[in-house]
């Protein structure tokens, strides 16, 4: 059976490099660790959804089921040999090879002539701000110390990673603010429709 890779899966694959654990267990630890800055692990449906796929493609296992009458019947997974070399693959393939996710912003962007020049300066100027305060955070979350320990800086470079892609976002934005403003960029739907009748 083939697997489709997602950031999910792999975080599972990599949980359970350490040890046997259950669904619970995988999303507190994704929180605990940060790790839900990249991982989306909001929804618990998802993440039984995705060990299920895991498991029916034998990359996981059932380690045990246990009940106790205080909680819910648990159960346990553990990684198989074919999820390890799987997981090593799918690290290779990642960080070898850029790829197109198609995130949303830049398909808003590419569909910007839909609005106004006013209105889109409106627009980025509220995400601007809001990219403001999440790259404070990000510059917070670059601790490297945890009670006293000094961190290794492996543990934080998926946070390096979206201070530079937040800073970097942020400062192009600025950049089109300012065309915005100054009127170097500008546009309108007629001058728009008179551009696409000349390539027709």
């Amino acid at each position: 059976m083939t697997f489709r890779r997602s950031p999910l899966a792999l975080a599972i694959l990599g949980l359970l490099e350490d040890r046997p654990l259950h669904p619970y267990g995988m999303q507190q630890l994704i929180r605990q660790w940060g790790k839900d800055q990249v991982v989306n692990v909001g929804q618990r449906a998802s993440l039984y959804k995705v060990i299920n796929r895991l498991a029916e493609a034998d990359l996981i296992r059932v380690r045990e089921t246990t009940r106790d009458h205080q909680y819910p019947e648990r159960t346990t997974y553990e990684l198989t040999d074919a999820g390890r070399n799987m997981s090593r693959q799918w690290m290779s393939e990642i960080l070898s090879t850029p790829r197109n996710e198609f995130p949303e912003f830049p398909a808003a962007v590419s569909f910007l002539p839909l609005l106004t020049p006013e209105l889109t300066k409106e627009l980025l100027s509220e995400r601007r701000e809001r990219l403001v305060q999440l790259l404070a955070e990000h510059n917070s979350a670059l601790v490297t110390e945890l009670e006293g320990l000094q961190l290794p800086r492996v543990l934080m470079l998926e946070t390096e990673y979206l201070r530079a892609v937040t800073d970097a976002e942020l400062r192009w934005i600025e950049s089109v603010l300012a065309a915005l403003s100054d009127g170097s960029l500008s546009w309108s739907r007629e001058e728009l429709a008179a551009f696409e009748a000349q390539l027709a």
